[in-house]
């Protein structure tokens, strides 16, 4: 008849049985080198002999069964057989004695060390000591009472249990006496520190359920409530406990010459990457209240008080009830729980299990699905079924039956299963007290392993092996049939709990993440709620199911890591992202382009980020149709912007409205439906849309509240990439306004008169703020209006004649170089057809190249003082980028228009071709403009396109660079960083040699 071990947490109602472990002793394993084993007995048996206090171990040495059982021991397991060489003594009373008594004689020297060292009886450094040699005799106890047939696994696992319980509280009696010596906290009771003093430790995992394992991690959780905690003045609570914590591990796990006592681990807690150690109470339930996930709740189906203020946790646990058995529970949430063992090849029955390095805890039919089964119908069904709420296996094996939600054969068969798992656990722990569930991948290590479970041959290990783990799959995959496949086609992923998943690592590796550890940690963060757009229960089961497929997309890019950490970021300035994940999670393809402009385009993954639908324009099937008709975006501008309410409504609908289709063209970009130069006449086409829209809004109003100007007439004016039709992403919008009006009648007719310079300066006031304004919906353009008649002193809007006087006698030759890209966009039509004619010929005046070309070569110098470039990156203002290559076109448009108009209305690369052509350029080296304009508005493109602000290569993701290369038709970016620099070199040379043409020309002229 078996022992009781009373005082443990699962005491047995049967008769305790009296008797000396040596003759309990049922069995003895079997033996794989049994020469090895004679030998090591009788060296022990001479080691006896010279010991006193160990006289008597000579003839238990003789004795059977328990002969077997120290053979086996010096076989198969050093680190037992350490235990017994270092003291014959110890294992000599560890036969004489009944097992139960002599754990219970541990537990309670183990639990009586923090009041000992308390009240003075013992030192620290003596306590160290006890601590670890205690848990030397326990491990050899359990050791011999398990590997004898002593003792059920039920019954081990709570003598374990029961041991590192009173470790836990021993400790914590020493660090609290100490921290009350110091004077930092009052302690009311020597005998039990922990009583009153404001925290609770509670024990999870398979130490909080009564079953923990041989040689097994514990899984602790330090709570204190602040407000009750007895500290001395200036003492803060979280610092406090948090040290108590740490000094508390640091008594437990550091190895000594005398070993270790439990290896500790904090990782349980509310978000171990971002809180201290030590939890207050308020954050705890604030925590669980809000991003408790379901993992936590199965985790804390076990939690159990077990040291400090045991009341304080039962009250907490009785708080916590709500959270972790809902009476409602939503099934879809089960993806959640089931993701916590994603084996979805258990699920589904694929290959057989290999005996050989077989996993009996995380691999299929291992402990952890039985576990499993039994905490997700404790999830789904405690809520209304109490009897469901217990901390054990086995005790809810057999709850789940009698409340009928499983038969009686998948009780007795996964009970069978977890028993005879965990016992090979426990010997697999015992071999070198390593936490590991792993069996041997070496035939012959395999085959030793298998006597020490007690088979005569590993044929019998295995057989045993997989009829209980197949037995477990097929209950398992009944449960789970109608999952959802969490890890689709990628393999295994999962990112629940505290630690790394090795598989899920693997799996990420395998995507591509050259940071798998990191990613993990990224995915796990989220789930923890660390970012604000999934704090919500539903953004997190949305989460749950879209993240296989979501990585898969992720891996796909040129540089997954940084696509990963771009959508951290975006969900860290996200409010919420529910929206946005249930899109992708319905489209492939959305889900595959959202991946890549994480990874190359991340300003365009921000603008979904914050506006998730402009992924729809994606789904249209014109979406492949390059589309830079000014009218069919002016219309689809218009038809997005409706019909406002109001104007407030108008900017934000405009706003919206540009996002969308300003994505749309960048999408097609990236996707390559849109050459660069299409993109920019897009973005050209899209701004031209929004302003002339914008205008007529404003002006409707203002010509409500002020009227009309007699025969007033307005035109507004593009310059710069505007007005040459090659707008970027970011490009700022440089606009003039020109008006007119009878002098006669220069008051405007309305409620409210303004005079007419007065009114059309308040207008393009009002138009300017329509379209930089900040509203909720976000921002448009920046709108720049230096170019006008004496810039920034100047009026906001200039009257018709006056431009044309400034132009024709004061402006300056680099102002009509500005000229030379001007192009009417809005206002009155015929009014605009006036002023576009006469810029045409103000710009095709006739200049002395000479001078046209000093003044640009000045202009320029000018420019690179100024402004100076930013590396060799900078695609405009490096010399021998853009800026050169524009000035010179202004120049020749200057020089000669007014011989060639051919060369008016044209941008800047059409310019160096026709002036290739006629000859005022050497024809080869007009082309290597126009191919050096070509490459550079490419790249330039993407840069504005990929990256909002400066580019800054060294903090740019690689993937973006490797696309900048790819868009140049080369190989990588520092291929593409030397062809830039020679082409630079190139263009600089064509420049000055340019201008030098133009200046003896000139002279030549004169001669």
């Amino acid at each position: 008849m078996r022992g009781t071990l009373a005082g443990t947490v699962n005491d047995s109602a049967s008769i305790p049985d009296t008797r000396a472990l040596a003759q309990r002793i049922a069995k003895a394993p079997p033996l794989a080198d049994a020469k090895r084993a004679r030998a090591r007995l009788a060296d022990l048996k001479a080691r006896a002999a010279e010991a006193p206090d160990a006289s008597g171990l000579a003839g238990l040495l003789e004795q059977d069964p328990l002969k077997g059982v120290f053979a086996s021991i010096a076989d198969h397991s050093p680190f037992l057989w350490q235990l017994v060489l270092e003291n014959p003594a110890r294992l000599q009373e560890l036969a004489a004695a009944a097992p139960e008594e002599t754990h219970r004689a541990i537990v309670a020297r183990q639990t009586d060390n923090g009041s000992r060292f308390a009240k003075g009886e013992l030192g620290r450094d003596e306590v160290v000591r006890a601590l670890r040699r205690n848990r030397a005799e326990h491990a050899l106890l359990v050791a011999l009472a398990d590997i004898g047939g002593v003792w059920s696994v039920d019954e081990v696992t709570a003598a374990l249990t029961a041991f590192a319980d009173a470790s836990v509280k021993g400790a914590v009696g020493v660090v609290l006496s100490e921290a009350a010596a110091d004077g930092k906290i009052k302690l009311g009771n020597a005998d039990d520190p922990g009583a009153g003093s404001g925290f609770v430790i509670l024990a999870l995992g398979k130490h909080g359920a009564g079953e923990l394992n041989y040689s097994s991690d514990i899984d602790l959780v330090v709570f204190f409530d602040s407000t009750a905690a007895p500290l001395a003045e200036g003492v803060e609570p979280t610092t406090f406990y948090t040290r108590v914590a740490r000094d508390l591990a640091r008594l437990l796990q550091e190895r000594t010459g005398d070993g270790y006592v439990h290896r500790v681990d904090y990782r349980l807690r509310p978000d171990p990457g971002s809180t201290p150690t030590a939890v207050s109470l308020a954050s705890a339930y604030t925590y669980y209240e809000t991003v408790g996930q379901n993992w936590e709740r199965a985790a804390l189906i076990k939690a159990r008080p077990i040291a400090g203020d045991l009341a304080l946790g039962e009250r907490f646990l009785h708080d916590l009830t709500p959270f972790i058995w809902r009476k409602y529970f939503d099934f879809a949430a089960i993806a959640d729980v089931h993701a916590m063992k994603r084996q979805i090849h258990a699920v589904r029955g694929h290959d057989e299990i290999a005996v050989a390095g077989h996993d009996i805890k995380l691999g299929r039919g291992g402990i952890r699905e039985i576990e499993f089964f039994v905490q997700t119908q404790q999830l789904v069904f405690g809520g209304r079924r109490p009897r469901l709420r217990g901390r054990r296996t086995l005790d809810m094996l057999g709850a789940l039956h009698e409340e009928g939600w499983i038969t009686a054969k998948a009780r007795d068969e996964l009970a069978a299963a977890y028993r005879f798992l965990r016992s090979v656990e426990h010997r697999l722990q015992m071999v070198a007290d390593e936490q590991t569930q792993r069996l041997p991948s070496d035939p012959d290590a395999l085959k030793r392993f298998a006597k020490f479970c007690g088979f005569p041959t590993l044929k019998a290990f295995e057989t045993a092996l997989c009829r209980h783990a197949n037995h477990v799959q097929t209950h398992y995959a009944l449960l789970f049939e109608e999952g959802p496949e969490l890890t689709a086609e990628v393999g295994n992923l999962v990112f629940t709990g505290t630690t790394d998943d090795p598989d899920t690592l693997a799996t990420l590796r395998r995507l591509g993440f050259r940071n798998p550890e990191l990613a993990a940690e990224t995915v796990r963060g989220w789930h923890f709620g660390r970012r604000p757009a999934v704090t919500s229960a539903r953004a997190r089961e949305v989460l749950t199911e879209l993240t296989p497929a979501l990585l898969a997309a992720l891996g796909g890019t040129a540089d997954p890591d940084a696509a990963l950490a771009a959508l951290d970021r975006a969900f860290g300035r996200m409010p919420a992202a529910v929206e946005l994940m249930t899109i992708l999670q319905s489209h492939d393809r959305l889900r595959l382009l959202f991946a890549d402009l994480l990874g190359t385009a991340p300003r365009l993954a921000e603008t979904v980020a914050q506006s998730p639908h402009v992924l729809d324009t994606i789904i249209d099937p014109t979406f492949i149709e390059p589309v830079t008709d000014e009218r069919r975006i002016e219309g689809r501008v218009r038809g997005l912007i409706g019909q406002p309410a109001h104007f407030e409504d108008f900017l934000d609908r405009t706003r919206d409205a540009a996002r969308q289709i300003r994505f749309l063209a960048g999408a097609r970009l990236l996707s390559g439906v849109f050459s660069p130069d299409q993109a920019g006449h897009a973005y050209a086409a899209i701004a031209d849309a929004v302003i002339r829209a914008s205008y007529e809004a404003v002006r409707d109003g203002f010509e409500a509240e002020h009227g009309t100007v007699p025969n007033g007439r307005i035109a507004i004016v593009a310059l710069g990439r505007l007005g040459s039709r090659e707008l970027t992403a970011d490009s700022d919008l440089d606009l003039v306004v020109l008006y007119d009006f009878d002098e006669d009648r220069r008051e405007s007719l309305g409620p409210r008169r303004l005079d007419a310079v007065v009114y059309y300066t308040r207008l393009t006031q009002r138009l300017v703020s329509a379209l930089t304004a900040p509203t909720r919906r976000g921002r448009l353009y920046d709108v720049d209006l230096r170019l006008r008649p004496h810039g920034g002193k100047g009026a906001l809007a200039s009257q018709f004649k006056g431009f044309i006087a400034y132009e024709r006698t004061e402006a300056e030759l680099w102002e009509h170089m500005a000229l030379t890209r001007a192009r009417v966009i809005g206002g009155d039509e015929a009014f605009g057809m006036a002023v576009a004619g006469a810029i045409t010929e103000i710009v095709a005046c006739r200049r002395d190249p000479a001078r046209v070309a000093a003044e640009v070569r000045a202009m320029r110098m000018l420019i690179a003082t100024e402004k100076g470039d930013q590396g060799p990156w900078d695609l405009k203002l490096a010399p021998g980028g853009l800026t050169d290559l524009d000035f010179l076109a202004q120049a020749l448009v200057l020089a000669h228009a007014g011989d060639q108009p051919s060369l008016l209305a044209q941008a800047s690369r059409g310019v160096l071709a026709e002036a290739g052509r006629l000859g005022l350029l050497p024809e080869a080296a007009a082309q290597r403009l126009v191919e050096a304009h070509a490459l550079f508005t490419a790249v330039f493109q993407w840069q504005r396109l990929a990256i909002a602000g400066p580019f800054d290569a060294a903090s740019v993701p690689p993937a973006i660079l490797q696309r900048l290369a790819a868009v140049a038709g080369l190989p990588d970016a520092k291929i593409l960083l030397d062809h830039l620099n020679e082409t630079r070199a190139e263009v600089r040379q064509v420049f000055s040699r340019g201008l030098d043409a133009m200046a003896n020309l000139s002279r030549r002229e004169e001669r």
